[in-house]
């Protein structure tokens, strides 16, 4: 089956688990706007389905999906240029995910890392879904015929799976480029943001300290403090890009301030030179406040009209079922399944 080179489209998908912070902007969400404005078709996914492969508060859920869509929106993305919807609302990724359950093999599964990270010793108790996600991981990126996925250090088995797994469907049902492989966009300074409190750790919702992050949420008060409080070292900062590499809190303070300014490293070490901790924090404190406030007024905005949110998902999910639905209807038909669709 020889097939034209598919359509450049960028597909996303995030699990709503509430309180999106600094490392999340910079790691995904401003390069989501950024890309949604260059031109190319964008789908954003909020994979509520992931989520419940470990037991989710019904309530909290809802309120963590409707608040992720609030920080999308006021963070810049536009639902007339991109697709933005929630995932359990399209029902082509949960009927393409069991077609790769049975592409996919136990050996694959079994070598992914983030499975041991999240089951951790107690793998037996872990739930099948938490075992299969990276399999309806690829479904959320195939049923667009996705070319390209924003992904960070912690993603990019994922996406080789998937890649594997659109290769191994298209040769076993001599289907040849039906399912395009995903090529991955390598995110830039803000790729990899650590923790304020310790810049050998990734910045997490989970760490116990609410010092080692800055939410999207936070009031600008907050926001200071936790700059002012952030983890550094007695030296300035360096006057070379080479010394960071042992200096792990300078590194990434550094790399929050290039990412907010939308710079090179390079050109913020060049810029910052020397300068003591004191006078960059302020600057730091600034910077973020001046960015980050608005965010956060039009994020309380937002959740203050429930409504708009359900019904800006729900235009979002009629949009990406046309686009899904006949894909998943082809696959089940080259399978040799009678979906009864045409």
């Amino acid at each position: 089956m020889s097939r034209k080179p598919h359509k450049h489209r960028v597909f996303s998908g995030v699990q709503p688990t509430g309180d999106l912070h600094l490392g999340n902007y910079l790691g995904a969400v401003k390069q989501f706007v950024e890309l949604q404005n260059s031109g190319v078709e964008t789908i954003y996914c909020l994979v509520d389905l992931h989520a419940i492969t470990v037991w989710q508060n019904p309530t909290e859920l809802k309120e963590a999906t409707r608040e992720l869509a609030a920080t999308f929106l006021a963070c810049g993305l536009n639902p007339e240029q991109s697709i933005l919807f929630n995932q359990s609302q399209v029902s082509s990724h949960a009927e393409l995910g069991w077609l790769f359950n049975c592409v996919a093999r136990m050996g694959w599964l079994n070598r992914m890392t983030q499975f041991k990270d999240k089951a951790g010793k107690n793998k037996e108790n872990a739930s099948v879904g938490l075992f299969s996600y990276p399999t309806l991981m690829a479904a959320d990126i195939l049923a667009y015929h996705a070319t390209h996925v924003p992904v960070g250090e912690d993603q990019k088995q994922h996406l080789e799976l998937t890649r594997d797994i659109a290769t191994k469907f298209n040769n076993d049902f001599n289907s040849k480029d039906f399912f395009p492989t995903p090529e991955p966009i390598i995110q830039g300074a803000g790729t990899r943001i650590m923790s304020l409190r310790d810049g050998t750790k990734k910045m997490s919702k989970s760490d116990p300290s609410a010092l080692s992050r800055i939410t999207l949420t936070d009031s600008p008060e907050a926001i200071a403090k936790k700059i002012q409080k952030a983890k550094t070292d007695p030296k300035h900062l360096p006057n070379n890009i080479y010394e960071l590499e042992n200096r792990p809190e300078a590194k990434n303070l550094i790399n929050i301030y290039a990412a907010l300014t939308d710079t090179s490293v390079l050109t913020a070490v060049e810029e910052l030179q020397d300068m003591p901790f004191t006078s960059f924090k302020s600057k730091l404190t600034d910077l973020a406040v001046n960015i980050l406030s608005p965010i956060s007024i039009e994020i309380n905005k937002l959740l203050a009209d429930p409504k708009y949110i359900d019904d800006t998902l729900t235009l979002g999910a009629d949009r990406a079922r046309n686009i899904a639905g006949p894909i998943v209807t082809k696959a089940y038909d080259i399978v040799g399944l009678l979906s009864g669709k045409k």
